[in-house]
């Protein structure tokens, strides 16, 4: 009774699996082996068109990665034809082509110095030599870049193999990014930066050998003719040295991986202490105004704003890093408005001690000059007034000066007023000491000195000097 229903429903799942196997079979679209080989061998050489691609795609990389553009890098990752030695590589080792591997190796090297050179002359002279943000994402490849290249490499070699290419090759092109760490280098060595060149030529050496060996495992899943055979002895050591290369790029990969990841676990718990930090203040009017993670040299800078914080409050917020898993975290603590305890002035308090110091220079220079322009002013206004006054009493008087000055001596200094009266005659001594008398309460000042002078004719000017005395 219950075997009917049992036996349907494993037929059932045994045709869905075999669906679904066959679903993942390509032996139906795949190409003639011999449309694949000479699809791959004309896509190795660098002469005559491919050559000038590269050349202009190198340009239109350098270009991208000076201003910063993504779009441009990957439009040269489209236009690249680089990415066809590197596949004939892992397809000649394959099938044991021998000829192949040769001619592909020969191009592969002859590309990478073109582009190399093309790169260099181009930063050595850009007057741009920026390292943009472009540029320092293919300086520290990782684990995760050696999955992006053998992953790329396979969805390459499949979409070669298969007569439904479609666009999988332009975007393995994109994926596996082979043009922007070549540039990079050219960077480097224009700039003679070799952080920048050996961080980007081992991205490139990574996409490299990832891809070719990509291709070289699925030829032979896919178990391509071989061209020739090798003997036992030459297959064991070729085999040898793959792994070889291989292992020995990926170890700094597996390396700068971990290291990332750690880096990136610090970021997260930092990033909580922060944000814990910003829901509370050390003291009442204390604000947390910016702060800085260098999750590669585990520091936190936190930059305050507002009141002091002293030492005992720095180690209260130093007591709640081992709850988010930060020990061995430096603390760093700015006050942005404020001092630490001990008046200890971060650098952001002294910048804005500087600037308010040079402000205040400023104004009173600037208050100096004011006060002695008001003085001037003041000065003319009164020997103005003076003048008239005296004028109304002795009509003879036609000009006055009059200018503060300081008398020094041997044992002293007084402050001392300088005047000097013209006159078309000369007034009686009675009169001059009146004016005297007059001006020492107008001034202020006993101590005047005044010189009585007479205009007279151009004929009496030789008398001049008696008629005064």
């Amino acid at each position: 009774m219950f075997i009917a229903p049992l036996f349907y429903t494993m037929e059932r799942i045994f045709r869905f699996i075999t669906n679904t196997v066959d679903s993942f079979r390509i032996n139906k679209e795949r190409e003639d082996f011999n449309v694949i080989s000479d699809n791959i061998d004309s896509g190795v050489i660098f002469k005559g068109t491919n050559l000038w691609i590269l050349v202009f795609a190198i340009f239109i990389c350098s270009l991208g990665l000076n201003v910063n553009s993504t779009a441009v890098v990957i439009g040269a990752m489209l236009v690249s034809p680089i990415m066809g030695p590197i596949i004939g590589l892992g397809f000649g080792i394959a099938t044991s082509d021998i000829a192949l591997l040769k001619k592909a190796l020969y191009n592969y090297l002859f590309a990478g110095v073109v582009a190399l050179v093309t790169s260099t002359l181009y930063f050595a002279l850009t007057p741009i030599h920026v390292a943009q943000t472009e540029m320092l994402s293919r300086t520290s490849p990782n684990i995760y870049d050696v999955l992006i290249a053998f992953s790329g490499g396979l969805a390459g070699i499949i979409a070669i193999s298969s007569k439904m290419k479609g666009n999988v090759i332009p975007g393995v092109a994109i994926a596996t990014a082979l043009m922007p760490p070549l540039c990079t280098a050219g960077y480097g060595l224009a700039t003679l930066q070799w952080t920048f060149f050996f961080g980007a030529f081992y991205l490139f050496f990574i996409n490299t050998v990832f891809i070719a060996l990509a291709t070289l495992l699925t030829a032979r899943v896919l178990k391509f003719p071989q061209k020739q055979v090798l003997d036992e002895k030459l297959s064991k050591r070729t085999n040898r040295i793959i792994w070889s290369i291989t292992i020995l790029t990926i170890i700094p990969s597996i390396y700068f991986g971990y290291t990332m990841v750690q880096e990136d676990r610090y970021y997260q718990k930092a990033v909580s202490f922060v944000k814990s930090e910003l829901a509370k203040h050390p003291t009442k009017n204390t604000y947390l105004l910016e702060n800085e993670i260098n999750a590669a040299g585990q520091t936190i800078t936190l930059i305050y704003g507002g009141a002091n914080i002293s030492g005992e409050e720095i180690k209260n917020l130093e007591k709640n890093l081992p709850i988010f898993k930060l020990e061995g975290t430096v603390l760093d603590i700015q006050i942005g408005f404020g001092n630490k305890e001990d008046d200890e002035i971060n650098p952001l308090a002294t910048e804005l001690l500087s600037k308010e110091q040079q402000l205040q220079e400023i104004e009173s220079e600037l208050e100096l000059k004011n006060n002695s322009l008001d003085s001037i002013v003041s000065l003319n206004l009164l020997s103005k007034k003076i003048f008239k006054e005296l004028k109304a009493q002795y009509n003879t008087i036609t000009t006055l000066t009059m200018q503060p000055s300081i008398e020094y001596s041997d044992s002293s200094s007084i402050k001392v007023w300088l005047v000097r009266i013209e006159q078309d005659s000369l007034l009686l001594k009675e009169d001059q000491d009146r004016i005297e008398a007059w001006l020492k309460e107008r001034v202020e000042n006993n101590n005047l000195h005044i010189q009585y002078d007479v205009n007279t004719p151009m004929f009496f000017q030789p008398f001049r000097r008696f008629l005064n005395q």
